[in-house]
């Protein structure tokens, strides 16, 4: 996938800063999220996360995001009025734009929309939201908390180049003016593109300027007269259709559509319309060539207020869940403080146990010191009695011999007893 990003900045009393995303080969997406590359902005690192094909939901979700939340200081917080802007290629002004206002912080370092533009339209061929299978995505940003002109009006059709350009000359007329009087005639000498020579333009006095502007406005009217449109009252019904369908969908649907620039034409082309019957004031044709603007600021003001209650609706889920996460975790805590108490016990029973098996360890431990020592002294007395048997087997063996020699004396006195006894 090929992705390229371009950056654009303007500043006409504010910052604000423009990020051009193009995604090619949109259709052939497998990753469930992209994120788009880092950009700074106002001392912060932005990027811009889609869900391609939406985060839960059958829309494309889009969202900013602060990059480097994860590192920035605690307590942090950052305000921005953020609008984002899927383009129509094929005819800008029928793009699909949102805007929304939050206060970025460590908690809630992303915001947007889960339901930005249904998948069904954003893939709708008669459309161009997806030329050459390449989206164009737009974000604006707007970190000034007391401005707020981000609006669908604004991203279909703000030329930056155009209104660089006029900066430049609001800039160069301020310079002029002050050096400038107003009591004579001046001469200006701008260069030439074409010359190098100097070109003089004199201001008129203020008699002969009042005459002129009163020429030109006779001159112009007369102009618009003979060129003013006709409307047809086919024309004018059916923009009175639009106008009917728009303001019997919601202001919050409305504001999703984009709807706004056939409306504007439909507003023009009723203030436009003389029938024969009816002819519309001039306060009537004003309010008419109004109402769009009105019709835009109302729409905002209720996708604000939508917005507003989903986010309260979301702080009390979240309360919710967290409410019931404290109470199934103090109720962990109770078993946790009974276990921890039970196992206590039983540590203090095999306490008990290990000082019992120790002292009989100690008691085995002398015996066996005992036995060591009982059988080290009967085998230095077996050594010693061996030494002896050996001196007694000689000494046992002469006594044999002995034995044996009185056996046999004693014998012979015995005969010789009875030899004498006989012969008594």
């Amino acid at each position: 996938m090929a992705v390229d990003s371009k950056f654009q900045y303007m500043d006409i009393d504010v910052k604000i800063k423009k990020f051009t995303w193009r995604i090619q080969n949109f259709s052939s997406l497998v990753d469930k999220k992209l994120y788009s590359e880092v950009f700074t902005f106002d001392s912060y690192k932005w990027r811009v996360l889609i869900f391609p094909k939406g985060n839960n939901v059958d829309h494309l979700s889009i969202y900013l995001d602060v990059a480097d939340s994860a590192t920035l200081p605690y307590g942090w917080s950052k305000y921005a009025q953020v609008g984002f802007g899927v383009i129509d290629q094929l005819d800008r002004e029928t793009s699909s734009t949102k805007v929304t206002h939050h206060c970025f912080n460590a908690r809630q370092a992303d915001w947007g929309f889960t339901s930005f533009l249904r998948l069904t339209e954003l893939h709708d061929p008669k459309r161009g939201y997806l030329l050459n299978d390449a989206c164009l995505v737009e974000v604006y940003v707007c970190t000034d908390k007391t401005l707020d002109f981000i609006s669908h009006e604004f991203i279909v059709k703000t030329d930056w180049d155009e209104l660089k350009a006029k900066e430049a000359d609001c800039v160069k007329a301020v310079i002029d003016n002050q050096k400038t009087p107003t009591t004579k005639p001046v001469e200006i000498t701008p260069p030439s593109p074409t010359q190098s020579s100097s070109q003089t333009v004199a201001i008129e006095p203020e008699e002969s300027a009042e005459e002129d502007m009163n020429t030109f406005f006779t001159s112009l009217e007369s102009e618009l007269s003979s060129s003013r449109i006709v409307y047809s009252k086919e024309e004018a019904k059916e923009a009175l259709a639009k106008i009917n369908e728009a303001l019997n969908t919601t202001p919050v649907n409305l504001n999703d559509s984009g709807k706004f620039s056939p409306l504007k034409q439909a507003f023009m082309i009723l203030a436009s319309f003389d029938g024969s019957s009816t002819t519309l004031t001039i306060d009537q044709k004003n309010e008419l060539l109004g109402l769009d603007e009105r019709l835009k600021e109302l729409a905002n003001r209720a996708a604000k207020a939508v917005q507003d209650k989903d986010q309260l609706t979301a702080k009390e889920s979240i309360k919710r869940t967290m409410t019931c996460n404290l109470e199934s975790s103090l109720i962990r805590y109770k078993e946790v403080e009974t276990e921890v108490k039970q196992v206590d016990q039983i540590l203090a029973a095999l306490r008990e146990e290990v000082e019992e098996a120790q002292k009989r360890k100690e008691k085995m431990l002398a015996e066996r010191k005992g036995i060591y020592r009982s059988c080290k002294e009967m085998k230095l007395e077996l050594d010693a009695l061996g030494k002896e048997l050996a001196e007694c087997e000689a000494t046992a063996k002469v006594g044999e011999e002995e034995e044996k020699s009185v056996e046999a004396e004693w014998g012979r006195i015995k005969d010789f007893i009875s030899s004498i006894e006989a012969k008594i």
